[in-house]
């Protein structure tokens, strides 16, 4: 390089400078700054006149950022990179690089600045979004395991389910409301999703929300979601409430009597007019949902206390299905018991099945708890059987009418005040029952003893409620 044109560089140093797109801070070995461009004066905020002169060292005691590179690379005479932050919040990420004359000797350390505030902020967005979906997709696919475990058609034999199940092909492909009445235990959750699996929605997930399982400062927000800065604790980037996350599909709203009275008159514009208002909002958004809702309550009894809206009632009650408690549809429970035990013999891989009186036992339990307590009763079993077949003995005492360790021909026989008629049937019926859990079926004990099968069953059916009639 001639001399003429190494003068025009040094003369338009600070011009060629300005002209890079990076920041570019200069200093000496002992860290004195140099001079900087005009991009880094636009990273940092800083003038070229308040720090050309300073020593790296004091700017980072002052505080005006937290690191440097310059004492590293004096060192070291090897380039370095590392992120800086500004007392602004700014973050930058320097590249430098050491300088050395025609001796080999270090002179200057020259530091490249480039600003990755977005940067830094995209990526802590992308792992908020990223805990968001992995924490969406295990609520999905808690909620589809959900779902599929009551996917099936249920098992009845009862005219009165069968009229149930007629009702739900009737209503599932119109987009009416549903409104889902019985007692807790009867299984509304699983006519709901065959609602939905039957509906023109069915291949997107139905969400399930448990209005009673809310806490009531936190209903509008979990059900409607809320903006940016809503209320302390608010995500700063807002939250999409239940009906937007359910949209396009159903939403299922079990134990709606348990909603607020200020959340049914949110719940009414939804099924007015197909919007909703996010929790600090001042604009409506539009969502297409189907609702079906399911209650144990008397929501007539409760709009006449005051505890439940009559508008939102009357919205709800388009199309209703009652389903009827398990003590009304006996004909169901010996198929409901088989379908439970083959479930749970497949899960831990037995071999079970139920004795013909187990079965007419549990046919003539009143169930309070309904299909959920005889699938829990069905579960234990299933865990505590000692061999393949269900007898009586498997039972519980309250199921059974036994109790522990009872035996009909005990020293305290002779102390009952009942009769010997009474007394004879008692002993009739642990007998047969007994004979039953030897030969494996009525039929086998109905030909052995020369008796009718309707015999057998009536005698420990008649043994059982007198047992029954003694403990009350």
């Amino acid at each position: 390089m001639n001399r003429q044109t190494e003068a025009n560089l040094t003369g338009h140093f600070q011009a060629i400078l300005d002209a890079l797109s990076d920041g570019v801070y200069i200093s000496d070995v002992t860290g004195k700054t140099l001079c900087v461009n005009r991009m880094y004066e636009q990273l940092t905020g800083l003038k070229r006149e308040e720090i050309e002169g300073r020593d790296v060292r004091d700017m980072v005691r002052s505080g005006i950022f937290d690191s440097i590179l310059n004492p590293e690379i004096v060192e070291t005479h090897k380039p370095a990179t590392r992120v800086q932050h500004l007392k602004d919040g700014k973050t930058l990420v320097l590249s430098g690089y050491p300088v050395f004359n025609e001796n080999g000797e270090l002179c200057f350390v020259v530091t490249f600045a480039r600003d990755i505030t977005i940067l830094t902020n995209l990526n802590e967005q992308v792992g908020h979004q990223k805990n968001l979906l992995q924490k969406t997709e295990g609520q999905i696919a808690f909620m589809a395991k959900q779902q599929k475990e009551h996917s099936f058609t249920p098992s009845f034999a009862s005219k009165a389910m069968g009229e149930v199940l007629n009702l739900v092909d009737r209503i599932a492909p119109t987009d009416a409301t549903v409104l889902i009445l019985g007692e807790t235990g009867v299984g509304k959750d699983v006519i709901a999703n065959l609602v939905h699996q039957r509906s023109p929605r069915a291949e997107n997930l139905m969400l399930k929300v448990d209005c009673g399982g809310i806490s009531e400062g936190l209903t509008e927000s979990e059900l409607f979601g809320y903006v940016a800065g809503a209320f302390t604790g608010a995500s700063s980037k807002g939250k999409a409430g239940y009906f937007e996350i359910a949209n396009g599909s159903t939403i299922f709203l079990d134990e709606i009597g348990e909603l607020p009275l200020s959340m049914q008159t949110r719940l009414l514009r939804v099924l007015q007019d197909g919007e909703i208002m996010r929790v600090g909002s001042a604009s409506p958004r539009k969502v297409d949902v189907r609702i079906i809702a399911a209650t144990n309550r008397n929501l007539r009894d409760c709009v006449l206390a005051g505890t439940f809206r009559r508008d939102l009632y009357y919205r709800l009650n388009v199309a209703t299905i009652n389903i009827p408690p398990l003590r009304e549809r006996q004909e169901d429970i010996g198929l409901l018991a088989k379908f439970f035990l083959a479930m749970y013999a497949a899960k831990y891989r037995k071999n079970l099945y139920f004795l013909d009186i187990t079965l007419e036992i549990l046919r003539s339990y009143s169930w309070p708890g309904n299909v959920r307590e005889l699938q829990n009763l069905v579960h234990s079993i299933a865990i505590t059987a000692r061999g393949p077949a269900i007898s009586p003995q498997d039972l519980p005492s309250q199921i059974s009418g036994k109790k522990p360790k009872e035996s009909s021909l005990g020293e305290d026989i002779f102390s009952d005040s009942r009769s010997l008629h009474e007394i004879m049937e008692e002993i009739e019926a642990d007998f047969l029952t007994r004979a039953i859990e030897h030969y494996g079926s009525v039929q086998a004990v109905a030909k052995r003893f020369r008796v009718d099968r309707s015999t057998v069953f009536r005698k420990i059916r008649k043994g059982k409620q007198d047992r029954q009639q003694e403990q009350v």
